[in-house]
Parts: C-alpha cells; sequence; structure tokens
C-alpha cells in the first residue's frame, strides 16, 4: 500500500500518525496529572480526617483522665476528712482523759494538805 501511494501521502500520513499520536500522549498526560491531584487531595482529605480523629481521641483520653484524677481526689479528700475526724476524737478522748487525771491529782493534793493540816493542829 505504502508503494502505490505518492511519497507526499506517506509524509502526510506519518505526520498525522505523529500528531494523533502527541495528542494521545497529551491527553494521557493530562489525565495522569488529574489522577495525581485527585489522589493527593484524597491523601490530603485523609489525613486532616486522621488528625481530627486523633484529636478528638485525645480530647477524650484527656477529659477521661481528669475524671478519673478528679474521683481519686475525693476519694483522699474524703480519706483525709475521716482521718482527720478520727484523730480529733482521739484528741478529746486524751484532753478528757488528762483533765480527769489532774482533777484527781489536785483533788488528791488538797486531800492530803487536808490531812496533813488536820493531824498538825492535833
Amino acid at each position: 500500500m505504502i508503494s502505490s501511494m505518492a511519497r507526499p501521502e506517506v509524509l502526510d500520513r506519518i505526520k498525522e500518525a505523529e500528531t494523533e499520536a502527541d495528542e494521545i500522549i497529551a491527553e494521557a498526560e493530562s489525565d495522569a496529572d488529574e489522577r495525581l491531584a485527585e489522589a493527593r487531595k484524597r491523601a490530603d482529605e485523609i489525613r486532616a480526617e486522621a488528625e481530627e480523629e486523633a484529636d478528638s481521641e485525645a480530647d477524650d483520653r484527656l477529659a477521661a483522665a481528669r475524671e478519673e484524677i478528679e474521683e481519686r481526689r475525693e476519694e483522699i479528700l474524703e480519706s483525709g476528712r475521716a482521718d482527720r475526724d478520727e484523730l480529733e476524737r482521739e484528741a478529746r478522748d486524751r484532753v478528757d482523759s488528762a483533765v480527769d487525771y489532774a482533777v484527781e491529782r489536785f483533788e488528791e493534793a488538797v486531800n492530803q494538805q487536808a490531812e496533813e493540816a488536820v493531824d498538825a493542829q492535833a
């Protein structure tokens, strides 16, 4: 077929084929660029979603930790109040015992002085 075609026709056909090939390549490159841009955009979206999820998870964990700390704080405070109340009761008991002891010693001393005064007059 090429032999039956005139040389200018062959050159025209080659040019047409080259032009068509260039168009196909340009279209393929454009399509590849679009796909790459789309893939990058989707990757950015996925990264942003992952960051949001990570931030949300961190916020949830922080809130849970704060709640646990507050519960533990209340337990410690309640335990401290109970210990304080017990120490106050024990201190009051010791004060009462000390007062009773002091009164007894005072009464004994007064009685002893009174007996010595009676003995001295006799």
